[in-house]
């Protein structure tokens, strides 16, 4: 029994001595037939894996290179690196069976990045060379850092980049702050085009709605002209139609008239008549109807005399018929 408890207290102590717990910032990997492996377990033996780390790993280089015609400059590098998961096999091969494998390989790849910056910049001129450039250019030929180093490449930036000699610095600055203050003149003169040619669209959109509005004013004036026009003919057709019908009203009067001669007595020309016979000075106020009886006084009432003879000869005409 004793040599039982014996062989597990040193089978525990083995196992807590060999087993480690991979930490979350860990990439456990092993080997295995057909290159390496990663242990997806909380648990692996230290011995038979290698812990890489899955921060990040940063540093800044300084890089003395020199343009073309043999002209010094000065470029400094940021650059922040991490572990190629796809391509754990070459980070190994390049750093080593190691936990720094990540930081020995950021070695090499300051190594590259001369390289890379000083067959750029031989060849171009000096006044061809600038930071964004010398970044794109080492961006592209990075891409295979993943393939040759096992490294992916976080974030790289060019902090700083300036000719050693300080007049061509200073040559430079004038130059650069030239084409600044060009660039913001062409801006400047640019930006007064631009709101002249709006000035001259607003106005030309401005005349041509004035014009559509005077346009739509003499429509509307041209259609009042023509609903007046209308009603004033519409006006003189019904008078004529009124006095086409007085007309034919006082036609037919005389026909009656004419006709009947005794309703001229009816008329208010003869009750005209009478009252100016009555407001005479020897008027009578009882009219007779004999002629023999009518003072001759007065040339209105000979007229007023001879208007009743004529209709009552009319009427005895027709009676005795």
């Amino acid at each position: 029994m004793q040599y039982l408890l014996i062989v597990a207290a040193v089978l525990l102590a083995l196992l807590l001595y060999e087993y480690r717990f991979r930490k979350p910032d860990q990439i456990v990997v092993y080997e295995k037939r057909d290159g390496l492996g990663i242990r997806r377990m909380r648990l692996y033996p230290r011995h038979f894996s290698l812990a890489l780390s899955r921060t990040t790993h940063s540093f800044v280089q300084t890089i003395d290179a020199s343009a073309r015609g043999n002209l010094d400059i000065r470029v400094k590098l940021a650059v922040t690196v991490a572990a190629s998961f796809e391509n754990l096999g070459v980070l190994v091969r390049v750093g080593g069976w190691s936990a720094d494998a990540v930081s020995k390989a950021a070695k090499e790849l300051e190594v590259m990045l001369l390289g890379h910056v000083k067959e750029y910049t031989e060849r171009k001129e000096i006044e061809e060379l600038s930071s964004e450039s010398i970044r794109q250019y080492l961006l592209q030929r990075l891409s295979e850092c993943r393939t040759a180093l096992g490294l992916e490449i976080i974030a790289l930036t060019i902090a700083s980049f300036e000719p050693v000699n300080p007049q061509i610095a200073e040559a430079m600055r004038q130059q650069e702050h030239a084409r600044i203050l060009d660039q913001a003149e062409t801006v400047s003169q640019q930006a007064r085009i631009a709101a002249a040619r709006a000035r001259l669209k607003a106005d030309e959109e401005i005349a041509i709605m004035e014009n559509e509005l005077e346009l739509k004013k003499s429509d509307l004036k041209r259609a009042q002209l023509e609903k007046e026009w209308e009603l004033n003919a519409g006006r003189a057709d019904q008078e004529l139609r009124l006095k086409q019908m007085q007309l034919e009203f006082e036609e037919k009067e005389l026909r009656m008239l004419k006709e009947s001669p005794e309703l001229l007595l009816l008329t208010p020309q003869a009750a005209r008549l009478a009252e100016a016979s009555q407001s005479l000075k020897n008027a009578r106020t009882v009219v007779s109807l004999s002629p023999s009886e009518v003072a001759q006084g007065s040339e209105l009432m000979g007229v007023f005399q001879s208007f009743l003879k004529n209709a009552l000869d009319a009427w005895r005409k027709r009676t005795d018929q």
